[in-house]
């Protein structure tokens, strides 16, 4: 198993070899030790470590805050804030970047771990919404030339035809698309779900429910019946109008 890279930056030298010693005796992989945020700039560019430990109170023209931003916004690499002041107002200009933990001055070994293993825990399933987002992202722009959608179930990216799905319904934080034969639960929202789908075989009948309305087999207000399934769904007042403006009726 590949080891964490850790880069630290703190402008005390014997504070930083402690917290070196700390990291290698933890098994983790110290790229450097560094004094100003100049210096850690560089090292993140060069080497680009999994986690970067950082002061906030550094001396030179960068303080921990401003470097810890301009890392956020180029580098996406997680920053946790070592710290002797903790006083709303640091905590408040610190807060803006983001940071994944705080960790105040003088710290015990296990907090320090502790605080790692969460931030690269936290990262990492930051990265995989982020992924699925930007997934989504591209499908949005091309759906009038797409026939199906990826959707990221059971560890793996399925291929969803369109037109095989017969009603989406919401489950706390997360979806589940119905096709005639499965059902992938993914983490999105339905409003997501809505910008997706094609809106002209798509609609909206309840909070918690998007049918495809070519699956429709009756509808006998407040429910609705899909095709194959028989499956009854409810149709939220909020949804009637929309729905029967969408449906060819005589």
């Amino acid at each position: 198993m590949t080891k964490i890279k850790i880069l630290v930056v703190e402008d005390e030298s014997i504070v930083a070899k402690d917290i070196m010693n700390t990291l290698k005796k933890l098994d983790y992989n110290v790229t450097a030790t560094v004094a100003t945020g100049e210096k850690a700039l560089e090292e993140v560019k060069d080497d680009r470590p999994d986690v970067v430990l950082m002061d906030i109170m550094l001396k030179g023209k960068m303080t921990g805050i401003e470097c810890a931003e301009k890392i956020r916004e180029k580098y996406k690499i997680p920053v946790i804030f070592l710290t002797a002041y903790a006083d709303d107002n640091t905590l408040e200009k610190a807060k803006i970047t983001e940071p994944y933990g705080y960790i105040i001055k003088p710290f015990k070994e296990k907090e320090l771990q502790t605080t790692i293993k969460m931030t690269v825990y936290k990262y990492e399933k930051d990265e995989e919404v982020r992924k699925e987002r930007n997934l989504y992202s591209s499908i949005i722009e091309n759906k009038e030339t797409q026939d199906s959608i990826f959707v990221r179930a059971d560890y793996r990216l399925n291929k969803i035809k369109f037109s095989d799905i017969y009603y989406v319904e919401a489950l706390k934080d997360y979806v589940v698309i119905n096709t005639s034969d499965n059902s992938y639960t993914t983490h999105t929202t339905m409003k997501e779900m809505v910008r997706i789908l094609p809106k002209k075989d798509f609609v909206r009948i309840h909070r918690s429910f998007i049918v495809n309305i070519n699956k429709i087999y009756s509808i006998k207000y407040p429910d609705l019946v899909i095709e194959d399934k028989m499956k009854v769904l409810p149709i939220g007042g909020l949804y009637r109008k929309e729905l029967y403006s969408r449906l060819n009726m005589i």
